[in-house]
């Protein structure tokens, strides 16, 4: 009995020794692969977003939103952009004050990759210093602060699992020992050989099943790093499965995404609409299906729609539901032509259009935000829906909606500019247009600065608090959070499959413009609105020809403009201006065939349009003001040759995102024609680069990026909200009680 008690201290001595050993490899080896998933994380996350940190270092403000949006990842406390040298271009509101940027410099000074430990009041955190080059020099380093609590509970864990692991062992082992000496020393031997050899015993099951459970989560995790961050349709779908349980979403928006017109012989065909809101939405609407409400403008709309409005779109797909809403001409003409196009919109948009504002025209704006709003509330399954009110038509509606469906989650985005509190103050029913947005949970526009201008108007016109620090407004214990959501395309673009290379594309354009195969051709494509500088355009190819005669004879720009609310005095004059500059110059430079400008007054549908984006040498986007401008974006996804040249107008929130355009001042003739000089006689080399570094970021920045972002904020909107009715419910419960 001494000698079995002998042994059996000596094997539990043997065990914890081991347990020992293993205690300390174990945490060794997991923190190194930690700090290995932590060091790939951090080059993960500035690599993919290196060409907006480039695009945007010199600019604070929108450093400052890029490390905010980095930041957002859940083991990412805080974020820094600094200078080469070690000094601070940028960083989150929360960077720790104990930290510099000489901490993310190596003692040699140059590095492409550091990484070190940083002991702070609140715990230890790591520092990530990764470089950021521009093509061969480097401008500087982003640091980022990663909480290493959930290392620390990590290893916790391991530890405590290895410490029950080495219970199970050495009860086993003792119970193994004692049934040895009552059977025999060598039976019990012959055991202990087998488990040092590695047989499986049942003893190690519940330790097999805890690793392979870590190994499993920790392959999951490489896995889903692997795929990336870019947002696709099935990713939307996804995120609504998961944060709002697949719930289906309700569009109201002025504009339908499919158009119905019947022909003088009778013969119906579908249209899409020359709009930025249909190019953005159509495509998450097909990916989240759900309903659509418009009004329904087509000659045919009636006649293929239901007894209630309803068709099922798009034809040969239908994925989701299209309300059409009946207007007067008399509704039409106060609510869209009046009130919406004759006042807001020149309102919103600095162009040097007088806004007008008749009394007359907002009865009809309020009644038809009205009726829009009780047709939503009847397209709505339950009581807490989730709701996308678009754009300028519908200020009012989002107000409306909340008194029916008041724990309805109400996303509102404004798809032009929100003006300065000065101008916006022009507007007679101001406090009413403010108070019926801030129905909403959420109130969108593209750009922070259009963010700021719209808090600035809420605190000069309505009663209310404002969170400057979460960008919100309370009012009466509500929330309304006011976030820049920048729109986009979807990627890839879906119009592409049916076309051919960019090269047939070219030919086909160039004979059916009946122009030689090595043309020079310029491109313009909007809608025939004051706002988007087709004025301003044609003068900028006229000044071309006067500086560089050299392309007289060579150069042809072709501008297809979709006629727009030609009931309006305002586009009618435009309309007739366009004409007679178009006219001007082909007199001027026109010879025999050739005409400098080809100008096309019509719609065009989406396989024509995205045919000349891919024809073109260069493409000149001149708005002299734009919320985004998703043409500049279409321009860049087509040239899947990487090829061709974007001129985009400094006055498009566009011109933020897409930064190796060639940027412009419209009313800058000299400037503006110099710069299509320079498109002409690019290299394919430069071409390519510019090119491939747009399409990276129209591809990440696409639109179900947009919408997720938007849809991931309404589903965090909508659980605390939950849980606060949930909370007062149980309140009054109790108070009942």
């Amino acid at each position: 009995m001494p000698r079995m008690i002998r042994f059996l201290a000596l094997l539990l001595a043997g065990l914890g020794l081991l347990s020992g050993l293993a205690f300390s490899i174990v945490v060794s080896k997991t923190r190194g692969w930690f700090e290995r998933d932590i060091d790939l994380r951090a080059r993960a996350i500035v690599g993919s977003g290196r060409q907006s940190l480039v695009g945007h270092w010199n600019n604070r403000e929108s450093m400052t939103g890029l490390l905010t949006e980095i930041a957002r990842d859940e083991r990412v406390m805080a974020a820094a952009a600094c200078d080469s040298d070690g000094s601070e271009r940028a960083a989150t509101a929360d960077f720790p004050r104990e930290i510099s940027c000489r901490d993310g410099l190596s003692d040699e000074g140059a590095h492409e990759f550091v990484s070190r430990r940083r002991e702070l009041p609140r715990g230890t955190v790591q520092l990530s210093s990764v470089s950021v080059d521009e093509g061969q020099s480097r401008i500087g380093f982003v640091i980022l602060v990663h909480d290493l609590s959930y290392v620390y509970r990590r290893e916790s864990s391991t530890l405590f699992l290895l410490f029950v692991a080495f219970i199970v062992l050495a009860a086993g082992a003792v119970g193994l020992t004692i049934l040895a000496a009552r059977l025999s020393w060598h039976g019990f031997t012959e055991n202990f050989r087998r488990a040092l050899r590695g047989e499986r015993l049942p003893e190690f099951v519940p330790l097999l099943r805890d690793v392979r459970e870590l190994s499993e989560r920790l392959a999951a995790s490489g896995e889903v790093e692997g795929q990336g961050l870019r947002w696709t349709p099935e990713r939307l779908k996804a995120t609504l499965r998961r944060d709002l349980e697949g719930e289906r979403i309700v569009v109201v928006a002025n504009r339908e995404p499919y158009i119905h017109q019947k022909s003088a012989e009778g013969v119906i065909s579908v249209q899409h609409p020359a709009s930025g809101l249909v190019t953005a939405l159509e495509p998450v609407m097909r990916a989240c299906s759900g309903v659509w409400v418009a009004h329904g403008s087509g000659t045919a709309d009636r006649e293929t729609a239901d007894e209630h409005g309803r068709i099922r779109v798009p034809p040969g797909e239908q994925s989701y539901n299209l309300r059409r809403v009946w207007l007067t001409e008399e509704e039409e003409k106060g609510y869209y032509y009046g009130f919406s196009n004759e006042g807001l919109w020149p309102l919103c948009h600095v162009a040097h259009a007088r806004p007008v504002f008749r009394a007359e025209d907002w009865e009809h704006y309020r009644a038809i935000n009205q009726r829009f709003a009780d047709v939503v509330c009847s397209e709505v399954e339950g009581d807490d829906p989730i709701i996308l009110v678009q754009d300028y038509h519908f200020a009012l509606a989002p107000r409306m909606i909340r008194r029916r469906l008041p724990r309805a989650t109400i996303l509102t985005f404004w798809h032009v500019p929100w003006p300065n509190a000065e101008r916006f103050g022009i507007c007679p029913w101001r406090e009413e247009l403010i108070d019926g947005l801030l129905g909403s949970s959420i109130v969108g526009f593209h750009t922070r600065q259009h963010c700021n201008n719209f808090l600035e108007a809420v605190d000069s016109f309505v009663e209310s608090r404002i969170d400057r620090e979460h960008s919100a407004v309370i009012q009466s214990s509500r929330q309304t959070l006011v976030r820049p959501y920048p729109i986009s395309i979807e990627w890839p673009v879906h119009w592409l499959d049916a076309l051919p290379t960019p090269d047939e594309c070219r030919a086909q354009t160039l004979k059916e413009l009946g122009l030689p195969s090595n043309a020079l051709l310029g491109l313009g494509i909007d809608r025939l609105d004051y706002t988007k500088g087709i004025e301003e355009r044609l003068l900028t190819v006229e000044r071309l020809l006067e500086r560089f005669p050299e392309y007289r004879g060579r150069f042809t720009f072709a501008q297809l403009a979709a006629p727009s609310r030609t009931r309006i005095e305002r586009y009618s004059e435009l309309n007739e201006t366009v004409e007679r500059v178009a006219k001007r110059v082909n007199d001027r430079f026109g010879t025999g065939g050739y005409r400098p400008i080809v100008l096309l007054r019509s719609h065009h549908e989406p396989p024509t349009v995205y045919r000349y984006y891919r024809a073109a040498n260069l493409c000149y986007v001149s708005s002299l003001h734009d919320g985004m401008n998703l043409v500049a974006k279409e321009f860049v996804a087509a040239r899947t040759d990487e090829q061709g040249v974007l001129l985009l107008s400094q006055f498009t929130g566009a011109a933020r995102e897409l930064t190796e355009a060639l940027i412009v001042n419209p009313y800058d003739l000299e400037q503006a024609s110099s710069a299509m000089a320079s498109a002409l006689v690019m290299s394919s080399d430069e071409q390519r680069d510019r090119m491939h570094a747009m399409r990276s970021v129209v591809a990440e920045l696409n639109v179900y990026r947009w919408a997720g972002r938007m849809l991931v904020d309404a589903a965090a909107v909508r659980r605390r909200e939950r849980l606060d009715g949930r909370l007062t419910r149980w309140t009054a419960a109790k108070g009942a009680a």
